[in-house]
């Protein structure tokens, strides 16, 4: 008799031949490349290192994009926003020591946001690990513990054999709900070594789905059904796993009023009747969830900002969905709901029973009339004006990655991301210059559509290497710089607490030369042609530039 899995591990004579007759001058290089080709990856980034080279040499003979950036951690940054564009893990090549250290922060960035980013970087060689009695050239006495409390988990290769079961279970791990980065590393030795090993051609790293339990989902669904005022959260989870048009049914099905998170923008339509948008940093939005009798929250762990500063206290029952084990009730108790966000809305659109609630779309209305007062009578015009531009400006489908500056503060509660996965912003883990680099790793994702950057002048000094980076791989990126002379958010947070600030004023270049000085068109503009300057920009072909010089304001939180 024969049996299906028989066929599945006999070999194809194709399969056979190359298994007994791998072409010459492979090394563990090799393995590496052919092992993330099997995968199913497409484009790397990274930076060559002395005890990488063996990877980087194994590209020239594989079909594998690469993107070289001029800095480890802005090559993490364009890692980070391809895996959160394609949904797919995304390599990130490093070199040891330095390398692999100044991609700490973008790898944090990372793991905040659950974007899946497979870093592989090189190590001393075998002779050297752990010992320091070599005194190899970037050695660290144990080199993956200074990765291990920030990545989701670490793979340790010794053997050229290892190579292919080791980055295949990072990959598996990096997609695995909930997403998140990984670490791989490989001693140099073990990459220049030859070997006779196979050819890798196929390699099975498929996710494990992470499934809600039927009794929580039947409970949960009973709760929502029979609420009298339900609410719903929705986090990054729900962009994550593409879960938007059942969190629509979802809320359409209970006639249940729907805020987005400053990471989940674009999961659920703006405009809709339902929609309270993305006003979490209101005190008029959290005593709306606050009165909810049953609120569910999907896909957010209701941190800091999705939680207005810790000060929201739901008085009613919470239910949680959350795929990260860490987040479930951690700040609010609750039914929590360890699942992907996409298995669990189907598992609950399928349980719940309708509910009619004709008052909703009216309460909906009633609180974002009270935000548009509230923000109406601080005089921030010139702020809603620059936002309402770029929002004019931008194609609908087109991404934008938002650094942590002003206008950006901005965005997360009043800009209309449109579409789901097409904001993202550096939110997770609030590092600088996240904005650009992240664009570059969008644009080499998909190029038949412009994607946009927003920085701050200093925001923008982290990254302005990678204009080079732009302009040699004539990347479609368009990069707003809102030049305010400093680090803008800090001297409004500074000058409010102390009455004045320190360390916040920057001397920094003229943009638009500096930028022209790459091959890199650039345009100084102002509030009243932005729009005009900034669609320009975008419908060209390859880089482009837009400065603004002006001073914005954020509008002022209601916490209490």
């Amino acid at each position: 008799m024969t049996h299906d899995h028989d066929l599945v591990l006999r070999p194809t004579a194709r399969q056979a031949d190359a298994a007994l007759n791998p072409p010459p001058g492979r090394n563990g290089g090799d393995l590496v490349v052919e092992t993330l080709a099997g995968l199913g990856a497409t484009t790397v980034f990274g930076l060559p290192g002395q005890h990488a080279l063996g990877m980087f040499d194994a590209l020239r003979r594989s079909d594998l994009g690469y993107v070289g950036l001029r800095v480890e951690n802005n090559a993490g940054f364009a890692a980070d926003a391809h895996g959160r564009i394609t949904g797919q893990a995304t390599p990130l090549l490093l070199s040891t020591g330095p390398g692999a250290l100044t991609a700490l922060a973008a790898l944090q960035e990372a793991a905040a946001a659950s974007a899946p980013v497979l870093a592989i970087s090189s190590q001393v060689p075998s002779e050297g690990i752990g010992g320091g009695r070599h005194g190899y050239l970037h050695e660290l006495r144990d080199q993956k513990a200074s990765f291990r409390d920030v990545v989701k988990s670490v793979h340790t290769v010794r053997t050229a054999s290892q190579i292919p079961s080791a980055v295949a279970a990072a990959w598996e791990s990096a997609l695995t709900a909930p997403h998140g980065p990984v670490w791989v590393e490989i001693p140099q030795d073990v990459l220049l070594a030859e070997t006779a090993l196979p050819v890798v051609t196929a390699l099975d790293a498929t996710p494990r789905d992470l499934v809600p339990r039927p009794e929580l989902t039947a409970a949960a669904a009973h709760l929502l059904q029979h609420a009298e005022r339900p609410a719903i959260i929705a986090g990054g989870g729900v962009v994550r796993s593409d879960a938007s048009g059942k969190l629509l049914a979802l809320a359409e099905k209970l006639d249940a009023p729907v805020v987005t998170t400053f990471g989940g923008k674009g999961a659920f339509p703006w405009e809709h009747p339902l929609s309270m948008q993305s006003w979490l940093e209101d005190r008029h939005t959290t005593d709306f969830l606050e009165d909810a009798d049953v609120l569910l929250v999907v896909g957010s762990g209701l941190g800091e900002l999705s939680s207005n500063y810790h000060t929201f206290a739901p008085r009613g029952r919470v239910v949680q969905i959350e795929a990260d084990l860490g987040k479930l009730e951690s700040n609010h108790p609750g039914l929590g709901i360890h699942a992907d966000a996409r298995t669990a809305l189907t598992a609950l659109l399928e349980t719940v029973g309708e509910r009619r609630d004709p008052s909703a779309a009216g309460r909906v209305s009633a609180l974002l009339s009270k935000v548009r007062e509230r923000i109406a009578g601080q005089e921030l015009t010139l702020e809603q004006e620059v936002l309402a531009a770029v929002r004019e400006a931008l194609p609908d489908d087109s991404p934008s990655f938002w650094d942590m500056t002003i206008l950006a503060y901005w965005a997360w509660s009043a800009f209309d991301a449109r579409r789901p996965n097409t904001m993202h912003s550096a939110q997770g883990a609030g590092g600088l210059g996240y904005g650009f680099p992240a664009a570059l790793g969008a644009a080499a994702a998909d190029r038949t559509r412009p994607v946009l950057a927003v920085s701050g002048d200093g925001g923008a000094m982290y990254s302005i290497a990678e204009l080079a980076s732009a302009k040699q791989y004539e990347l479609p990126v368009t990069w707003l710089i809102v030049d305010d002379g400093g680090y803008g958010i800090l001297r409004e947070y500074m000058t409010d607490t102390f009455g004045e600030a320190t360390a916040t004023e920057l001397s920094r270049p003229d943009f638009v030369a500096l930028a022209e000085s790459f091959g890199v068109p650039a345009v100084r503009t102002t509030a009243e042609s932005l729009r005009e300057d900034l669609a320009k920009a975008l419908a060209q072909p390859g880089p482009s530039v837009v400065v603004l010089p002006a001073v914005l304001r954020m509008f002022a939180p209601t916490h209490l």
